[in-house]
């Protein structure tokens, strides 16, 4: 007999609300929640196709111990002893900073990736940190750190309410969106033009969102920043900016204009391949509009000037009085943020407060660049040891990060590796220790991250849509024991892990005259927490600590757990609103337009006014049915469009020799692949597009689906040496590459 459970989808930040089928304990289909408070029905193809990504056969179900040279299947008893044995011998011989932790991008993903890495990083007190957001979002995060002091405080635009929306570099189409979690994005941009909206899409690919837009503008890769700082200089120039109701709170306005004076339409024309009299147009139109938002995501994050156009991105926002209004861009609340602090001055974003051993790269938000940690790994310097052993959770950075043919080889070497994945894929396969979590549908799942950039608030909790298989560990409990057996605790109750966090943060908010439990006892706090693990009892705390919650009594009407599970579809919590100056957390309590380390970026910037590119540059693209690498083993996500296959222009084709569906070499700095051609007038001329995530043809992994049509690591094409150098984001986007024939030489 089947029944029916409500889950939160985990494949795409878009986090839609599903209504699973299920039969005896196998999910057999998955529908849109029409009830669900955020996304009202809405489904895509990855989410319709829950069930085969939940009951993938692939899928590790037991732990992976490596015996005589081989991984070979073991208790949890066997794994987590192997792992205290690996792990503490090298901390203790070489210090902390030899054990490295690499998080991937499933851990947002996830409550116990949100939940537990971050204790077991402080756990062991490594400053070896590398994430998946150093190929992604990093700049975001570091611009947004220096705007306004806090580098999680990033302003989403207000889609279902803005009149203006211009897109530089996203796809939300393909992508569901991303730093703005919306559930059906391209329903709200269908809307958007419905009400007489505008949709401008700056992208060197005609992509889905582009043909939806009303104005399509094909710029030249890798010189978004550019582009924006002309807009900003027009916005100067023409009189045209009025910050509006933030005009209290900035700092620089006037140092601003000097500094972008020299960014005239006409100066940076011919570096972006963009008409001055459309970039006046753009700047005119975005001042005119009566709410206006500026959207940039991977293509103007990946890029050489990376934090520069994301800086820019909100100086547009900010000079046209679009900041913190409805209809431009707001900063979201989620019920799990802390508790809000008085407005004020506050502590500020700070870079570069320790750097990596090899090439210096400062670190940002406590990270340093993917892109280093082979280096990291296979080179001796006189400043430290090297990294000895790695921490590695849900990530394959041999796919994700520049040559991963280095990083495999580096993986070799080490003297101790545990990963926490599913899969045996590119990366895990070189683990001592294997940890797999179990099945979606096996796990609770709430969005920590996704709530804090979502374009309405609102707060959702599933539980368990089906109960642990007999030999299966929460995903919660297997970090929980992970942080244990790594920070010298081996063989303590996995709920200790949860018992000091609480501890330590009531002692935390007894402490502050803001809290609503200032002044109270913390034991009798602890003992009023409800849930049924320790995962939920810290669910609960923060959200009875939170903006909407109840203060442990102090707000009768307001949020805990129990409030949240009487309501399976959500509670809304109303549209985005103006929350400044709260937000602000820099040093002087406002927002500082023009920080010191993007201004003295600024000249490399001026530098790239003369640069032109090589004859081929190289962009990445997104497909609806792929999220990186997690999906290429699921039959119903790949196939069809979903093929690894190079784009290029009809004339660049012409010229080069390559026909439609041959086979062409591609050749970077980091090494050469070889794929087949797609001929397209989908990208402009000069440039050509792999995706992201493919290459699934190395010995030793267990993706059978995967294997069968692997594609080529478009990764490879890079050495790792180009990064952005205030965020350390690798450079993906608008790399020169040499593009022939595969028989020519």
């Amino acid at each position: 007999m089947s029944r029916t459970a409500l889950r939160i989808c985990p494949l795409c930040e878009a986090t839609c609300g599903l209504t699973l089928t299920i039969e005896g304990t196998k999910v057999t289909g998955a529908r849109g929640d029409r009830e669900d408070v955020f996304s009202k029905g809405f489904i895509c193809p990855k989410g319709a196709s829950f069930g085969a990504v939940d009951g993938d056969p692939d899928r590790l179900r037991t732990p992976l111990v490596r015996r005589d040279g081989e991984l070979r299947e073991a208790t949890w008893e066997e794994a987590f002893d192997a792992v205290a044995a690996g792990i503490r011998p090298v901390v203790e011989r070489y210090g902390a900073h030899s054990v490295g932790v690499v998080l991937g991008n499933p851990n947002v993903h996830t409550m116990a990736g949100a939940l537990y890495p971050p204790v077991l990083i402080a756990g062991l007190g490594t400053r070896s940190l590398f994430t998946a957001s150093t190929v992604d979002q990093m700049p975001k995060h570091v611009s947004s750190g220096l705007l306004y002091g806090d580098a999680n405080a990033i302003p989403v635009p207000d889609l279902d309410h803005t009149d203006h929306l211009l897109l530089i570099g996203a796809n939300p189409l393909e992508s569901n969106g991303s730093l703005c979690t919306a559930a059906d994005f391209p329903g709200k941009l269908k809307a958007l033009k419905a009400r007489g909206g505008t949709l401008t899409v700056i992208d060197p690919r005609r992509t889905r969102t582009a043909k939806l837009a009303d104005r399509h503008i094909a710029i030249r890769p890798g010189t978004d920043a550019l582009l924006l700082a002309a807009m900003a200089q027009v916005l100067f120039e023409e009189h045209l900016v009025d910050p509006g109701a933030s005009a209290p709170h900035l700092d620089g306005l006037a140092q601003l204009a000097e500094a972008v004076a020299d960014f005239t339409p006409e100066a940076v024309t011919a570096a972006c391949d963009v008409d001055a009299s459309l970039i006046r147009t753009l700047a005119r139109e975005l001042a005119a509009a009566p709410t206006a938002a500026v959207y940039g995501r991977i293509g103007s994050c990946t890029v050489p000037y990376g934090t520069l156009a994301s800086w820019l991105v909100d100086v547009l926002t900010i000079l046209t009085g679009n900041l913190d209004r409805p209809g431009g861009a707001l900063f979201p609340q989620a019920a799990t943020d802390r508790t809000p602090r008085p407005a004020g001055p506050g502590h500020g974003f700070r870079l570069a407060r320790w750097h990596s051993r090899v090439s210096r790269h400062p670190e940002a938000k406590g990270e340093l660049p993917l892109s280093a940690l082979a280096e990291e790994m296979d080179t001796t310097t006189e400043e430290g040891e090297p990294v000895r052993a790695l921490v590695v959770v849900a990530a394959n950075p041999v796919l994700s990060a520049p040559d991963g043919d280095r990083l495999d080889k580096a993986l070799g070497s080490l003297d101790f590796m545990v990963s926490v994945d599913p899969y045996l894929n590119e990366t895990s396969r070189h683990a001592d220790v294997v940890l797999p979590p179990p099945p979606p549908s096996q796990s609770p799942h709430h969005d920590f991250a996704f709530n804090t950039l979502a374009v309405r608030n609102q707060v959702r909790y599933s539980r368990p849509a089906v109960p642990l298989e007999p030999g299966r560990m929460a995903e919660t409990e297997i970090l929980a024991r992970l942080t244990l057996a790594a920070t010298g605790m081996h063989g303590a109750e996995p709920s200790a892990v949860d018992d000091l966090v609480i501890d330590q943060t009531l002692g935390k908010a007894v402490k502050e005259p803001h809290s609503p439990v200032h002044g109270r006892d913390p034991r009798e706090l602890a003992a009023q927490l409800t849930g049924e693990t320790g995962p939920e009892r810290r669910l609960d705390l923060m959200l009875r600590l939170g903006p909407y919650g109840d203060g442990f009594g102090a707000r009768p009407d307001g949020l805990g757990l129990a409030r949240l599970l009487d309501h399976p579809h959500g509670i809304d919590l109303g549209p985005l609103r103006s929350r400044l100056p709260q937000p602000l957390k820099t040093r002087s309590g406002r927002i500082e337009l023009l920080p010191q380390p993007i201004a003295d970026d600024l000249p490399r910037l001026r530098e790239g006014l003369e640069r032109r590119p090589d004859a081929l540059v190289l962009v990445g693209r997104r497909h609806l049915r792929s999220n990186n690498s997690w999906m290429h083993n699921v039959p119903a996500l790949t196939g069809g469009t979903n093929r690894c296959t190079l784009h290029i222009h009809p004339e660049d084709a012409e010229r080069l020799g390559v026909r439609d569906g041959a086979p062409v070499r591609v050749k970077g700095a980091g090494g050469e692949v070889i794929a087949p051609a797609e001929v397209t007038d989908a990208v402009r001329r000069g440039v050509v597009s792999l995706p992201h995530g493919w290459g699934h043809d190395r010995p030793g992994t267990r993706l059978r689906h995967a294997a069968t049509d692997p594609g080529v690591n478009v990764n490879q094409l890079l050495d790792g040496s180009l990064l952005d150098p205030l965020s350390g984001n690798a450079v993906l986007n608008g790399v020169p590459v040499d593009v022939a024939p595969a028989a020519a030489r």
